[in-house]
């Protein structure tokens, strides 16, 4: 193997421990839910999601569950949940 490949293997596991490098602006996901799946998407500082719930309350639990899961990686708004006007931040 190329020493330069060998750098970069070393580079990529070193910046994988450090995940506040990264701040994810664009987002699309499959979710699958306990009744249906659904289109997830965060651009354009706006989340949407395909479900019913979302259509009136602009959050739902797939949405909120994606802002658990990322909250390292999504920018603070991005967190905001805007049924409480707080932030699902851990």
């Amino acid at each position: 193997m190329r020493s330069s490949l060998i750098g970069k293997i070393d580079k990529a596991k070193r910046y994988a421990q450090e995940p506040g490098r990264v701040t994810l602006s664009n987002l699309t996901a499959d979710f699958h839910g306990e009744n249906a799946n659904h289109k997830i998407s965060y651009a354009e500082g706006k989340w949407r999601c395909s479900c019913d719930f979302f259509s009136q309350w602009e959050t739902c639990s797939h949405v909120m569950a994606l802002q658990l899961m990322l909250a390292n990686e999504l920018p603070k708004e991005a967190l905001a949940s805007p049924l409480t006007d707080q932030s699902l931040e851990k």
